[in-house]
């Protein structure tokens, strides 16, 4: 501010601020050796663990595996003639699409949904404690978790759990005929007595292959009696004693019985009369069976259901996918609930006034607000899928691993594995060089539109 004097002009008053710049230009042109003090270490840091790597790996991918050999691009047509390769590049596709794709859907579902509720920020946190463990830890737990055993996998111990309540398991699973016996294989896997059967004598049904655990709890084996009504008896029961001996087609003492076994009288083609074996193994028919054959159903017999082999060819892409999106999702929720908290509540009020349902506000208003968020989540994680390696290495057993194969895995297989070519390992890090740079200038060039905003 500045004073006057009675016919004489103010006094000049102190200067102001300098103009925006002109102070840090300034330094850069008088002493350009600051600025380049300051910026030495970091781009000492980017030479040596950026530039550098790309620059050899650009180099190394044109030799061959000794690296004296100059082969040109040989090692990329390597790439695109290989048949693990093909596979890698096939499976990096199906994950670039779908694991940040329904990553960042559960996201937002997730933030959307435990908005308004007293229990969200324990759900939030739950979702997203997973991301405190590592790939490794991650990768041995859903190997585990995948595990084809039911008593050990909790993916098939659950499944098979639904599934058995369903469908009634087998009462006596890998049970056969006894060898010259009278019962054949008939269609469909059941066995049926090649002569008929009367009320005369009993029908004795012996089979055999049933492992000696399985008996722990069975009860001894009785020898059917005639019934008195005319009707069909017999037994099912092991043909084994233990320890040898004992005669064929005749129920020896302590041999085990098969109970639940069913038991049908078949004549013409039809079923005439159905029956079950007690605890004994012991079963009666009604007078109805008498000169008929009898036939053991295959229901009797199929084996266990195991499972489903999540880690089998057709599955352990979406099996290791899954884990991911296990390990991933909270933290897409985490970003987006963020940004669902700067939404203006004026534009939903406003939008559940003009008569809107809560649908029609997610979808119109929440989304297209949202969408510079979805967008930061969904190339992060697509970044992310590009590089990934730890997951697949550990989940996929041996067997399956060439069909989970992904471009890292197959980079470290080939630099390091069997017959290692670290001239074609090279070429699969440019490949994915190449890969990632179109998605960070996308998410650069959206960063720069959002800032001039």
């Amino acid at each position: 501010m500045s004073t006057a004097t009675a016919g004489g002009p103010a006094a000049p008053g102190p200067p102001g601020p300098p103009a925006p710049g002109t102070h840090r230009s300034s330094i850069v042109r008088t002493r350009p050796w600051l600025a380049v003090c300051f910026l030495l270490p970091a781009l000492v840091l980017l030479g040596a663990l950026v530039v550098y790597p790309i620059v050899y790996s650009v180099h190394r991918s044109l030799f061959d595996a000794s690296g004296t050999g100059f082969v040109g691009l040989g090692n990329y047509i390597e790439l695109f003639t290989d048949d693990d390769t093909l596979t890698a590049i096939k499976n990096n596709t199906i994950w670039v699409i779908v694991a940040p794709t329904v990553c960042t859907a559960l996201g937002l579902i997730f933030a959307v949904l435990t908005e308004r509720v007293r229990w969200g920020t324990a759900f939030k946190l739950i979702v997203f404690m997973p991301m405190a463990i590592s790939m490794l830890a991650a990768g041995i737990i859903f190997r585990l978790v995948y595990e084809q055993d039911p008593d050990r996998g909790v993916a098939n111990a659950v499944w098979v759990g639904i599934h058995d309540t369903f469908n009634e398991a087998s009462a006596w699973p890998g049970a056969r005929p006894r060898p010259n016996g009278d019962l054949e294989k008939t269609g469909g896997g059941s066995y049926t007595t090649g002569s008929p059967v009367d009320a005369a004598g009993p029908a004795n049904l012996p089979l055999v292959g049933v492992p000696p655990q399985d008996l722990t709890d069975a009860a001894e084996a009785s020898p059917a009696r005639p019934a008195g009504d005319g009707g069909v008896t017999g037994t099912v029961w092991v043909d084994f004693a233990k320890g040898g001996g004992g005669e064929p087609n005749v129920v020896d003492p302590g041999e085990k019985a098969l109970a639940g076994v069913v038991v049908e009288a078949v004549r013409d083609g039809r079923v005439v009369a159905t029956a079950t074996t007690g605890e004994d193994g012991v079963f009666t028919l009604p007078a109805e069976a008498d000169g008929a054959h009898l036939r053991l159903p295959a229901s009797n017999f199929t084996e266990a259901y195991n499972g489903v082999n999540w880690l089998g060819p057709s599955l352990i892409t979406p099996a290791i996918i899954a884990s991911y999106v296990w390990m991933w999702a909270g933290f897409a929720m985490v970003l987006i609930a963020a940004g669902l908290a700067g939404v203006p509540r004026e534009l939903l009020e406003a939008a559940r006034v003009d008569g809107a349902n809560e649908w029609q506000v997610f979808r119109r208003v929440t989304v297209p607000v949202l969408a510079p968020v979805l967008a930061v989540v969904l190339v992060t994680l697509m970044i992310n899928v590009l590089k990934i390696f730890d997951l697949v290495y550990i989940i996929a057993p041996g067997a399956t691993q060439s069909d989970a194969n992904v471009l890292a895995l197959q980079l470290y297989l080939s630099s390091f594995g069997t017959g290692a070519d670290q001239g074609v390992g090279s070429a699969i890090a440019v490949l994915l060089l190449l890969l990632v740079v179109p998605v960070m200038v996308f998410n650069i060039r959206r960063l720069r539109r959002e800032n001039r905003r």
